[in-house]
């Protein structure tokens, strides 16, 4: 453009920033930031914001209020997506103090904060175990005219779940219907993991019926939870019946879910079918983790079949993967009642 003599515009420069954000390339967006100015082309906030919720998402809170002071200085106010960006950056970080700072400024300085400020708040507060407060902000909403969306309720859910405080999660859960605010796939699957952490298993095998029912068509988050939940209350069978099932609808396993029923056939002891399911997913084009695993190997470790464990062990090492501590805890133990495999043993010692 330059070398046609083509000046690049405000919108020119804003689409290379977002460029470089996106591939983190911080210096560079900032490069073109300050070769604006010296080009006489100024940004506007749209600009800056771009390059402050990028910095906030990456957890740069530090350099993002470095450029709100910049965007101050050069006479562009700072407006609700500004501070709303340094509110996300400051609950990635756990900074609860500073999110609420952020909150009271927007406040102060007149701006109406949205629903997506109240929300960034209340999901900040509940992720630090401060669910009253974060409840506290939800009631007062309709006093400040904004209407809670599906990602509040759901955010406030998911708190109330992780408390075990599970009445008043299933409680908002009907009331957000109530209030016309239908709940996502998301906020289903936060029930449906609360119900199960809280030994409601009926109640979520309930309320994925009627997912499938509505039409609401459960992901391999929703059905990883509850096959999960059946492993741990003892229903292998059932379990299993879910996992086979979830091609006829349409469903694809993914790491997690194979890793959640390698681990149950192994905890049951049905240890051909769980190395059966290992072997498969690779087959199906879904690649074992380190996690895939430390768990299959463990399950030997825990059955006596210390020979088939050392060949997994080898395979894991040569692709890349370790021994977590839990693995490592059984080896040892092995070790300590002198049953480890030579192989395992050498193993053990390039480990450490």
């Amino acid at each position: 453009m330059v070398g046609r003599g083509i000046a690049p515009n405000v919108v020119t420069y804003t689409s290379l920033i977002q460029a470089a954000c996106n591939i983190g390339h911080w210096n560079e967006a900032t490069r073109l930031l300050f070769e604006m100015a010296s080009q006489c082309t100024f940004p506007d906030v749209f600009t800056f914001n771009i390059l402050v919720d990028a910095l906030c998402k990456d957890g740069m809170v530090v350099q993002a209020n470095s450029v709100v002071q910049i965007m101050i200085q050069r006479g562009i106010e700072p407006d609700t997506i500004t501070y709303n960006s340094l509110m996300d950056g400051h609950c990635l970080r756990g900074e609860m103090d500073k999110v609420k700072q952020v909150f009271d400024l927007i406040v102060s300085k007149g701006f109406s904060v949205d629903v997506h400020s109240c929300s960034l708040l209340i999901n900040g507060y509940c992720k630090g175990k401060k669910i009253d407060q974060a409840y506290k902000i939800f009631k007062e909403m309709p006093r400040m005219g904004i209407v809670p969306n599906t990602i509040t309720y759901s955010s406030l859910i998911d708190g109330f779940c992780k408390a075990g405080r599970l009445q008043e999660a299933e409680k908002l859960f009907s009331e957000m219907q109530d209030c016309g605010q239908l709940p996502d796939i998301q906020t289903y699957n936060i029930i449906l993991d609360g119900l199960c952490n809280n030994q409601q298993l009926s109640k979520a095998i309930e309320l994925l019926r009627e997912m499938e029912g509505n039409k609401l068509k459960p992901d391999i988050v929703a059905y990883s939870i509850i096959i999960e939940a059946l492993f741990k209350a003892g229903k292998i069978e059932s379990a299993t019946d879910v996992f086979s099932g979830l091609s006829l609808k349409g469903v694809q396993p993914d790491v997690w879910t194979y890793n959640i029923m390698i681990k149950g056939l192994c905890n049951g002891g049905i240890l051909v079918e769980a190395e059966k399911l290992f072997r498969e997913m690779e087959q199906k084009g879904c690649s074992a983790d380190g996690c895939t695993y430390n768990t299959i190997i463990r399950g030997f470790l825990n059955n006596n079949e210390t020979s088939r464990a050392t060949s997994l062990i080898e395979e894991m090492s040569e692709r890349g993967f370790s021994g977590d501590a839990i693995t490592m805890e059984l080896i040892v133990d092995l070790l300590l009642k002198d049953k480890v495999d030579p192989v395992l043993l050498a193993w053990l010692k390039n480990s450490v």
